[in-house]
């Protein structure tokens, strides 16, 4: 027997928005067993109705939406209680209070978050300027980045870069194997950009290291996995970071998230103090 809560994530855009909200919701709850059912681009009353008799059909439903037009959530959220089908809007009740405070009315205008204006030329150009600087390359433009991260091989640089890019920050991300691989411009203006140096204990690095070659079938030399040599790249990488004066995250049990998170706060310092 399926005792699964089914949870329909109802959306009149991607749903990029609801899954993220939900993931943050599920992590607060040890104990949930679910299935998530998404419905993008639901904007007629037609859609909604199909979904409601899905619905009805499954136990323990339970539905979240992100719908800016007030009549159709309205709909949704009446139909939802004649069935006894728990409904909550995650955007409703922010976008009234929001136009409260602004004193002004809202659009409700679904997907005007990815209008492709000014703020979204500038993301893909920072994607794009970041994927050119992965691993080292181009360092001879670093000082065009808007952060520099740095760390021995597989210290998650590559994917908080991305990660970053996505948000809008041209990124460069330098491996360190030693203070010679620093471009020559971040040790005369080591305090001008926002660089970060990326640690992690050795012994989640040897982990890494060798999923990593097995997943890809690559062939290293035996220091690449060696604990005593793993050892001496992290020293080595603290000790730069500490001669520099750099900032430094241990990523060893960070997600890129939450590494991301502290580097823009780090960025956003840095430029305050600028």
């Amino acid at each position: 027997m399926n005792n699964s809560y089914q949870i329909y994530l109802v959306s009149d855009s991607t749903g990029e928005t609801l899954d993220r909200i939900f993931i943050a919701l599920k992590a607060q709850f040890k104990n949930f067993n679910y299935e998530a059912n998404h419905f993008s681009f639901t904007r007629t009353e037609n859609q909604v109705s199909k979904i409601l008799e899905t619905c009805k059909k499954q136990k323990k439903s339970i539905i979240l939406y992100t719908i800016v037009d007030d009549k159709l959530a309205e709909f949704l959220t009446n139909e939802a209680n004649k069935i006894k089908v728990p409904c909550f809007g995650v955007l409703g009740d922010l976008i009234l209070s929001f136009s409260k405070l602004l004193n002004q009315e809202a659009l409700h205008v679904p997907s005007r978050q990815y209008t492709l204006d000014g703020d979204y030329n500038e993301k893909i150009e920072a994607i794009q300027f970041t994927m050119n600087h992965d691993d080292g390359n181009l360092a001879e433009d670093v000082q065009k980045s808007d952060i520099i991260l740095l760390g021995v091989s597989r210290t998650s640089k590559t994917p908080t870069s991305i990660y970053l890019a996505n948000k809008g920050y041209k990124v460069s991300n330098i491996p360190l194997v030693n203070e010679n691989s620093i471009p020559n411009f971040l040790k005369k203006n080591k305090n001008t950009k926002c660089i970060v140096g990326l640690t992690v204990e050795p012994e989640r690095l040897i982990e890494i290291r060798k999923t990593r070659m097995n997943t890809l079938n690559e062939v290293r030399g035996k220091n690449y996995t060696d604990l005593k040599k793993i050892n001496e790249e992290v020293e080595m990488s603290k000790k730069t970071f500490q001669k520099y004066k750099w900032p430094v995250i241990d990523v060893t049990r960070k997600s890129v998230e939450e590494t991301a998170a502290s580097i823009i706060k780090m960025y956003e310092i840095k430029k305050k103090n600028a």
